[in-house]
């Protein structure tokens, strides 16, 4: 998660409380998604940004889960996450 991203999570938390706020994952690469998904509960694992040392605890879903992929319309998600 780039810096200005980190950034803006940071702000919306602030913002609007972390209970307020939910991030959605949509990266096909299971790493960069994990990596991501620690950035905005844990802080930024590589203390470079705005996130380091800043524990959120936000909730964190990825689009390919049951509970997130139900919630779409079948042949959007189809077109647009069948290849993931």
């Amino acid at each position: 998660m780039d810096l200005e991203i980190q950034q803006r999570v940071k702000d919306l938390a602030e913002k609007y409380g972390p209970e307020n706020i939910v991030v959605l994952l949509g990266g096909a690469e299971a790493e960069a998604a994990g990596l991501s998904a620690e950035t905005v509960t844990a802080g930024d694992p590589t203390y470079a940004g705005p996130l380091a040392g800043v524990s959120l605890g936000l909730r964190v879903y990825h689009v390919l889960e049951d509970d997130v992929k139900k919630e779409y319309d079948p042949k959007v998600y189809d077109e647009q996450c069948s290849m993931m």
